[in-house]
């Protein structure tokens, strides 16, 4: 390092001088530091002086004359000064200590109270001044540590060098020094074969202090400077004399200072190669895990077994509405972090000179985005089919009812009716009783075929079932087969009968005209009865407000019949009322009972009492059902007012969001903060969101399957929101990352917003990409020269394979703006760590693991000690690492 350049290193001199009055007036004044001072100055000047071939005795009667002042400057800055005057008159002394200081100043150094003529006339202070101006000029402000200031620097340089040695704490240049633990120390970190540090004690300052002095004397070529008694019996040493002394260990070691900043240059390097890999691991851990998590989700996403039960479905609606709230949302948060950690991971690569990280086969963001594609359709169908099974299912719930319901009237109508056909009776009556079978038998024909209508029900109802795969449709089946077989048996019995008695008929002939008016006219009066109970009672299901009005309106239209039906009502009780009137008027044994129907008047009376009980409680039902699509039409009502509101705002916010990634809008820090503001404005939202996840679930739990009022579902909402998530959180991250390359890479804000305008332009489509055409058109735009020849194209695509690695036919704005600042900004390049590591292996063609344990911290020692391959060169030693395909690997150059 030259002590010739003035400005080097360091502040200007005249901070120095300022910071050095108050020690003029502090150091100068104390006899026992100006006692070291002496003693100090004398050996440094002395140390330089003997270059020349001479030396000084007493540093304020040597310097009078100026001679060998001018002498002591030429040999420290290498410059050759004025003529000096011969003679030994004072003018002559005066004149050449003035071109001493002339010189001084020349050097930027600002001279405080010192002239000649005290230099001349042997002013002790003044003369030990002017040569500690000479010593900060010439031996300390070069002396750079991080930017601080010399004294600062070489504080901080002690500090390091000292921190592994026990019992060592510089944190000064006075009191830290007196146990010479602080001087052993620097020695043994510099040149360890030269004193053993274990063996020192701190109860031995006075044999730590000669211990240093002498061996810095005699194999460091650094005089001995100072006095150990001085150092022990003053309560404060002089800071200035062990500042000139420990400047002469720095300038002693200045070698090993270059290898340190190599050391610093190498851990730099590493620590960004360290914290890439850290990324990359990380990348890794939680794609693996996202995948795993989709690849155990799916199986129960795409199940279809209900098994055909209503409750099991409803629980499995209730584990996918667990699944929306409570499992979804974090993996949401996880694929957008694992976005954001991949982009910043590429970014970092491409700001530290780094080939762009490709994750694993199978972990790619295109791999992941089409895993999440999948769940999402995974999604969609499994509601829907959940939906679907629910409506089916209930629908298979009424018809079981339904069935059963019907089946048990028409077999408790059966109930002996096949003992009643198969019995031949008729045979043993008189023609009267005869009469009376054969019209009862009509009557019953004729109730046989009003039946016909019900047990065509149960069959189409068992069909229906099983056409909807009804669980228990083999039940069902076996009892329908078991009503169409008695009901064709019925059939074959009620025409074996009928044969019957039209071969008696010959015989009988007496008729029971009442009896047989009543048959007549009370079975159909009964089938209507029958008929009317099982409709007032039958069960319904309906999905709308018209639905319900219409079973409302008929049976208003029902009930206007009744006047009708009890004017039939009253005409039949009439005829049994005649009936009991003859047989007590003539006294007819029997009359009483009806020889062609089993329906008696009581019968009637009864069923018609139960139609007319029955009637309010359909009112009521009906009534009930009707409050119910009402409060559904309200729910359908108050989710598409809330989703009306929702769905636009989202659609706002996502245009709003798309505009600011495409930048232009201010600079990128105010387009952080607009976006900063949209994601509070997101997460404010949500709960108008999670209302609408409210509505929808008292929705599905009343059956409603449509909604008119509205063209957004929930499903579309919910994509959506997640889509407006994932752009903000994707668009942060691309303005962090543009203002990581604009910071790092040094361009302004000005020149960033020509990049974006010129991309911008030529992105005819908004999608923040450029075709490979666009891209040659936006560059030759910004003035980059691209020849229309044969080599103009292959240096296209030479540019084109660099900002589109991947070969996608797209340029991505990121990948645009690297490439633009990469052209006119330098970074770390593999020859520069070569030449780094070359330095600390002391031009060696390799490097031993005891010397990166001594440079480096420990960790990235470590860190280059177990990826350095073996050295196999012909002056290999054993142990000699490969710094060279170490540090080619570090940017891709090599497959180490």
């Amino acid at each position: 390092m030259s002590l010739a350049n003035p400005n080097q290193f360091g502040a200007p001199i005249q901070d120095y001088m300022e910071q050095e009055e108050e020690w003029e007036r502090e150091g100068l004044l104390d006899p026992a530091w100006e006692k070291q001072q002496r003693k100090t100055f004398t050996a440094w000047v002395n140390s330089h002086l003997r270059k020349a071939g001479t030396q000084i005795e007493n540093i304020e009667e040597d310097f009078r004359n100026g001679l060998k002042l001018m002498l002591l400057l030429e040999v420290i800055s290498g410059e050759t000064l004025p003529k000096p005057d011969r003679g030994k008159m004072r003018f002559h002394k005066i004149a050449n200590v003035n071109k001493a200081l002339d010189f001084i100043a020349s050097k930027g150094v600002k001279l405080v109270s010192i002239g000649a003529e005290e230099i001349v006339d042997g002013n002790v202070k003044m003369t030990l001044g002017m040569i500690w101006t000479i010593i900060l000029r010439f031996a300390i402000q070069d002396i750079s540590v991080e930017e601080m200031t010399a004294k600062e620097g070489l504080l901080l340089w002690c500090q390091r060098k000292t921190a592994p040695y026990k019992n060592v704490n510089v944190q000064n240049f006075h009191l830290s020094w007196r146990d010479g633990l602080a001087f052993c120390a620097l020695i043994h970190r510099h040149r360890p074969d030269l004193l053993d540090y274990s063996k020192l004690s701190k109860d031995n300052p006075l044999e730590n202090l000669n211990l240093a002095f002498d061996i810095a004397e005699k194999y460091l070529d650094i005089p001995k400077m100072l006095d150990a008694d001085d150092l022990l019996n003053n309560d404060k040493p002089d800071e200035r004399a062990i500042m000139t002394y420990v400047s002469c260990y720095y300038h002693a070691f200045q070698g090993a200072m270059q290898a340190e900043m190599a050391a610093n240059r190498i851990c730099k390097v590493l620590k960004v190669n360290q914290d890439n890999e850290r990324l990359m691991e990380e990348y890794e851990r939680l794609a693996s895990d996202l995948l795993e998590w989709i690849r155990r989700t799916l199986p129960w996403l795409e199940s279809r077994q209900s098994g055909n039960s209503l409750v099991a479905v409803q629980k499995k609606l209730e584990e996918y509405r667990e699944y929306r709230r409570k499992h979804k949302p974090p993996r949401v948060e996880q694929k957008a972090k694992l976005e954001t950690n991949f982009n910043t991971l590429q970014t970092k690569l491409r700001l530290s000179n780094r080939p762009a990280y490709i994750p694993t086969e199978g972990k790619l963001i295109t791999d992941i985005q089409r895993a999440w594609n999948g769940l999402l359709g995974s999604e969609k169908g499994f509601e829907e089919w959940l939906l679907a099974e629910l409506m089916r299912l209930e629908r298979l719930e009424h018809l079981a009812k339904k069935f059963k319901h019907k089946a048990d009237i028409h077999e408790a109508w059966t109930s002996g009716k096949e003992e009643m056909l198969s019995s031949q009776d008729y045979k043993h009556c008189k023609i009267f009783e005869l009469k009376a079978m054969k019209k009862k038998h009509e009557a019953f024909e004729s109730d046989l075929a009003a039946h016909q209508d019900r047990v065509e029900q149960i069959a189409a109802i068992a069909q229906e079932l099983n056409a909807l795969d009804y669980w228990d449709s083999g039940a069902v089946n076996q009892r329908c087969q078991k009503i169409c077989d008695q009901w064709d048996r019925l059939g074959s019995l009620t025409q074996q009968r009928r044969h019957g008695m039209d071969e008696a008929e010959k015989v009988l002939e007496r008729v029971d005209s009442l009896h047989l008016e009543f048959a007549k006219r009370a079975a159909p009066f009964n089938n209507w009865l029958d008929g009317t109970r099982e409709d007032l009672v039958d069960m319904f299901i309906v999905h709308t407000l018209d639905e319900i009005q219409g079973l409302i309106d008929a049976h208003s239209q029902f009930k206007a019949t009744l006047g009708e039906a009890d004017k039939e009502f009253q005409s039949i009780m009439t005829l049994i009322k005649e009936v009991d009137s003859v047989a007590r008027q003539f006294n007819v044994p029997g009359a009483t009972i009806n020889p062609y129907t089993n329906l008696t008047g009581n019968d009637i009376n009864s069923k018609w009492n139960e139609v007319k009980t029955l009637v309010p409680q359909r009112d009521q039902t009906l009534q009930d059902e009707l409050r119910k699509q009402q409060n559904n039409e309200a729910l359908r009502r108050q989710f598409a007012d809330k989703a009306n509101q929702v769905g636009p705002w989202i659609e706002k916010q996502m245009d709003a969001v798309s505009a600011l990634g495409m930048g232009m809008q201010g600079s990128l820090e105010e387009q952080l903060s607009r976006l900063r503001e949209y994601e509070d404005a997101v997460y404010q939202f949500k709960p108008h969101l999670e209302e609408l996840e409210r509505i929808n679930q008292q929705i599905q739990e009343s059956f409603v399957f449509e909604n008119r009022y509205t063209q957004y579902t929930m499903e579309t909402l919910r994509v959506g929101w997640e889509q407006l998530v994932t752009s903000v959180n994707r668009t942060i991250n691309e303005v962090e990352n543009q203002i990581l390359t604009r910071d790092s890479k040094g361009i302004t804000q000005e020149q960033l917003n020509e990049f974006r305008a010129s991309f911008n332009h030529f992105d005819k489509a908004r999608a923040g990409r450029l075709a490979p055409e666009e891209f040659k058109s936006c560059l030759i735009s910004l003035g980059y020269s691209v020849g229309q020849d044969k080599q103009g194209e292959i240096d296209f695509q030479r540019i084109l394979s660099i900002v589109d690695p991947n070969a996608s036919g797209y340029v991505q704005f990121d990948c645009f703006l690297d490439f633009m600042t990469r052209e006119s900004t330098d970074v770390d390049t593999a020859e520069q760590v070569i030449d780094s590591f070359r330095i600390l292996a002391a031009d060696k063609p390799y490097i031993l693991s005891e010397e990166l344990r001594r440079e480096l911290p420990p960790d990235q020692a470590e860190y280059c000690i177990q990826r350095m391959q073996p050295y196999h060169g012909p002056d290999a030693v054993q142990g000699a690492l490969d710094y060279m395909s170490f540090s080619t690997a570090l940017y891709g150059e090599s497959d180490l």
